[in-house]
């Protein structure tokens, strides 16, 4: 015979058990209610233990139904209670049978493969991104991208057209595999005038040791200070017009190659050192010798008490690489990053290219002061018949170029200036808060900021006479010299909607003070921009 008091007993507990778990499974809410959490990992821990004891007490209850219970007793379960029977029944329960106990087997193996079957992905919102997280926390995909647009308005005699431009479009998706492997992939879709989707980032990093890891596939060369800013946490519209001297100007400061890199004595500390092909993104190299980038920074006050030292931060770095005149390589762009003019002219280079770089910053509160300098040789050895006027194979004076910037930005909201970040908006204007704070919606965040900037170009010219020199044609050959200065001023302010919308106004006047072209007299430009910035 069966025992029904027993079976009802177990199915009362395979119900309360089994319960939760129905409701974490399904993927049909209805309606009228919300979507069902997906069982988290401790949820299903949780339910294997209960199962655990719920297989313990089938064991008992068997044992139980095999003896004569007094009359009135009753049998109190874990997640049900059985009421005795009847006053006026005698009947002893009988024994469970075979049958009973192996159905009930297959229910719990039920409920077992159910919880094995819990969710392997979650997803969700981390306070920063949305997010793919295996449900043992070692696997997570995050989808990014960004959005800049601005509106350009320039006056001054010869100066461009008013213009609005998408200054970038870029999605791509980045996260980790396991805990010590990084990845991202990255890809602009605003890079020409036809669109097409190029690849911009697409690297892995190994992080063995927070001392040493390291970097491979196609990224932003570690060179300069103000190119490791993220294009996203940029406060002026543009970076300073000293950039055209860092290394892979023309390729968004990318190229493919890899590093090593790490923090060392507590973040007080730290380095790169890489090799690239220095031509620029998905560029192969044209010579035999690659770029070398090492970069060194030091933050030796970062743990200290003192608000004036703990946020000085100083360094340097270099470059080397070689160029190759019959691959058509030309030396450094004069076209300023605004459009406005093109200050110094570009000319054949071939041999060595060597780059040098000091920056500093100072980070207090609200403020943040930076500053950096860059200075670069571009040699033109065997030039002489790649250039107008050019003389024989003879070589000329190298392209020299130099130049420095100062910034300053001040939050008047009482926000912290962060490193390398966008600032948490206490009080945004429109969406969410911003990760860690919790203020009420308000007026968002305000930040003014001023920057000035001068660059300087220099291509030294020779005369050559075969009366006076033997190595000269029969004809007298005579390259110029061009010596070229220019200056900016940047100053605007910006308005924080929230952690994730930037609002930018900026005026920048250049000075043209040496100009490169024959006829055009020194002058200034005014360029006011007016900016959105938005990001996921």
């Amino acid at each position: 015979m069966r025992s029904p008091k027993l079976r009802g007993v177990l199915l009362a507990s395979l119900f309360v058990i089994s319960g939760p778990l129905a409701f974490a499974q399904s993927v049909k809410p209805t309606s009228d209610a919300a979507p069902p959490k997906a069982a988290t990992q401790e949820e299903v821990q949780q339910l294997r233990r209960e199962v655990a004891e719920l297989k313990a007490q089938i064991q008992q209850l068997v044992q139980a139904s095999a003896r004569p219970q007094a009359e009135g007793a009753h049998l109190v379960q874990t997640n049900a209670v059985v009421d005795p029977a009847p006053s006026d029944s005698t009947a002893v329960p009988p024994s469970a049978t075979a049958d009973d106990i192996d159905n009930l087997q297959k229910e719990i193996d039920l409920l077992q493969k159910k919880s094995n079957d819990a969710p392997a992905v979650t997803a969700g919102w981390n306070g920063e991104h949305f997010f793919l997280k295996s449900s043992d926390g070692n696997f997570q995909l995050m989808p990014v991208g960004y959005l800049n647009a601005q509106y350009n308005f320039y006056r001054g005699a010869g100066a461009p057209s008013d213009t609005f431009q998408i200054r970038r479009a870029r999605f791509g998706v980045q996260g980790y595999y396991g805990k010590q492997l990084d990845y991202a992939f990255l890809f602009e879709t605003a890079s020409t005038a036809t669109p097409t989707i190029a690849v911009r980032d697409a690297y892995i990093d190994f992080k063995p040791w927070n001392s040493f890891k390291i970097m491979g596939g196609q990224y932003k060369v570690p060179f300069s200070m103000e190119v490791g800013t993220g294009d996203t946490n940029i406060e002026f519209a543009e970076r300073s017009i000293i950039s055209v001297l860092y290394p892979d100007a023309g390729g968004t400061f990318r190229a493919p190659g890899i590093d090593a890199h790490g923090d060392l004595f507590g973040e007080r500390m730290q380095y790169w050192v890489g090799v690239f092909n220095g031509k620029g993104l998905l560029a192969n190299d044209t010579t035999n010798e690659v770029e070398v980038v090492g970069r060194l920074r030091f933050a030796p006050w970062k743990q200290s008490d003192s608000p004036w030292l703990k946020g000085l931060s100083f360094g340097g770095s270099a470059e080397r690489s070689r160029s190759k005149a019959l691959a058509s390589e030309l030396s450094f762009s004069g076209l300023l990053n605004d459009q406005t003019y093109n200050f110094f002219p570009q000319f054949r280079i071939n041999g060595g290219i060597a780059r040098y770089n000091g920056f500093a910053s100072f980070l207090r509160g609200p403020l943040g002061i930076r500053a950096e300098y860059a200075q670069l040789l571009e040699k033109r050895s065997g030039i002489g018949s790649f250039v107008p006027s050019g003389v024989g194979f003879n070589t000329l004076p190298g392209i020299v170029g130099k130049g420095a910037y100062i910034s300053a930005t001040y939050l008047l909201t009482g926000e912290t200036e962060p490193e390398n970040a966008i600032p948490r908006v206490k009080h945004p204007v429109i969406g969410p808060n911003s990760p860690g704070e919790s203020g009420g919606p308000g007026w968002g965040a305000f930040a003014l900021k001023a920057r000035y900037a001068w660059l300087q170009g220099r291509a030294g010219g020779i005369t050559c006479d075969a009366t006076t020199t033997p190595a000269c044609p029969i004809t007298p050959g005579v390259v110029p010299t061009f010596s070229d200065h220019t200056a900016q001023w940047s100053m605007g302010f910006n308005w924080y909607l929230n952690y994730w919308v930037l609002v930018k106004t900026e005026l920048n006047i250049n000075q043209l003070k040496d100009p490169s072209v024959q006829g055009i007299l020194p002058r200034n430009y005014f360029v006011f921009i007016e900016g959105i910035q938005f990001r996921f």
